[in-house]
């Protein structure tokens, strides 16, 4: 198998990892903000199954890896009820972030654990190829993470970034920015299928970070087969 092919399927289950925890943080933040929607319908739970949409969590991902080498894609949205928050303005600005706010914290907690599995390695020899295995998962996941948490801050309803955004707008425009809701999706694949240099400037911050994140884990990586 080649090295190509065991990022792919190392990366599958990253990224569904990682919509998974999105969607279930804002599920939580709901919860907290005193909306039990999610927790009444059985989606505030850990399994992927409740998750997984067709269109956004499988094919999608796919075509735009396909298409573009960046696997964006999504969960089906965990339901939530604005008007049963304790502060209407805060709650949905908390609960739109924390999806956002989990991905970004997975990468950051991947660095170390990265470094954690090179110190264990030579500490460790015979297992370095297994360790180098999971190591590459994890150095995945930051970058699908950084990924997905940019991505959504997009300004484009009905992504997490518009939700923020529609509570600094005047009341008129904000009405008329959250219409745009129902043709968003349409607008979003145009994006992704055809927008590349919109979205690789949208999401340059993301693959500035993971650069970041690479020089800081480099000298601890784990040569094997996997790395080649």
């Amino acid at each position: 198998m080649t090295p190509k092919a065991i990022q792919l399927l190392l990366g599958a289950p990253v990224l569904l990892f990682a919509m998974v925890a999105h969607e279930y943080a804002h599920g939580y933040a709901a919860h907290l903000q005193g909306d039990d929607t999610a927790l009444m319908l059985g989606r505030l739970s850990w399994n992927p199954l409740r998750h997984i949409d067709p269109w956004m969590t499988i094919i999608l991902p796919a075509i735009m890896l396909y298409t573009t080498g960046m696997a964006l894609g999504g969960a089906k949205p965990v339901p939530v009820n604005p008007r049963n928050y304790h502060n209407y303005r805060r709650g949905d600005i908390i609960v739109s972030l924390a999806g956002i706010a989990t991905n970004l914290l997975l990468a950051a907690l991947l660095v170390p654990a990265i470094i954690g599995l090179g110190l264990l390695a030579r500490v460790l020899p015979p297992a370095s190829d297994s360790l180098a295995l999971v190591q590459l998962m994890f150095r995945l996941g930051i970058f699908i993470n950084l990924l997905l948490a940019v991505f959504n801050l997009m300004p484009l309803p009905p992504l997490d970034g518009s939700h923020v955004v529609k509570h600094f707008l005047p009341v008129k425009l904000a009405v008329s920015y959250q219409r745009m809701a129902r043709y968003g999706f349409v607008i979003l694949i145009l994006i992704l299928m055809f927008g590349g240099p919109i979205l690789n400037a949208w999401m340059a911050p993301a693959l500035w970070l993971d650069r970041f994140a690479v020089n800081l884990v480099a000298p601890h990586i784990i040569l094997s087969p996997w790395t080649t």
